[in-house]
């Protein structure tokens, strides 16, 4: 098995492509070690010194790494060897599978963001190792909140991408999107 890996934009974060599917049916992410017990690659790379954060994408793996702690040449060679030791094993990404809770029917203008999200920005933003996820929408003041996981999360240039990026394509297509938010 051969796992690459690539840079982020965020210094603090290695992303980790084992050539299989990771998460096929959904991101996770864990940022502690007590969220890590429901993942069994997650608790094992926890388990590394200086380990800070794991996200789960479609096809690959984003580490987080201590701010001040080991250099990336000190981490990676067990970080591989915990994620090849996953999946030749065999061991399922989570030890039990969670439902995932309907939350009702979406407005048409949520829908739409939903959609853009999914098709256009969620993409371009696993390239960096990362995941932005929708979380409200206030239809009075035309305020859309966002959540940045994985490599994204922290990174120098999220507020950029934030401002620059998705919030002009949003006010765009979405015409009602007047301002995008980050949800911390």
């Amino acid at each position: 098995m051969f796992i690459q890996t690539e840079p982020t934009p965020n210094p603090n974060v290695l992303k980790f492509l084992p050539g299989k599917d990771v998460a096929p049916l959904g991101a996770r992410e864990f940022l502690n070690i007590d969220q890590a017990a429901a993942s069994p690659l997650a608790e094992a790379l926890f388990n590394l010194e200086d380990v800070a954060g794991v996200f789960f994408g479609a096809d690959y793996v984003s580490v987080t790494k201590a701010a001040h702690g080991l250099d990336w040449s000190e981490m990676k060679p067990p970080i591989l060897a915990a994620i090849m030791d996953h999946f030749t094993s065999g061991a399922p990404l989570l030890r039990t599978e969670e439902a995932v809770a309907d939350a009702g029917e979406d407005t048409e203008i949520v829908a739409e963001i939903k959609a853009l999200l999914d098709s256009r920005i969620r993409p371009a933003v696993a390239q960096d190792g990362g995941d932005i996820l929708f979380d409200s929408f206030d239809e009075d003041s035309g305020v859309l909140s966002l959540r940045m996981r994985g490599a994204c999360a922290g990174c120098p240039s999220s507020s950029a991408t934030l401002k620059a990026g998705v919030e002009q394509m949003m006010k765009h297509y979405v015409p009602e999107v007047t301002r995008v938010e980050q949800v911390i």
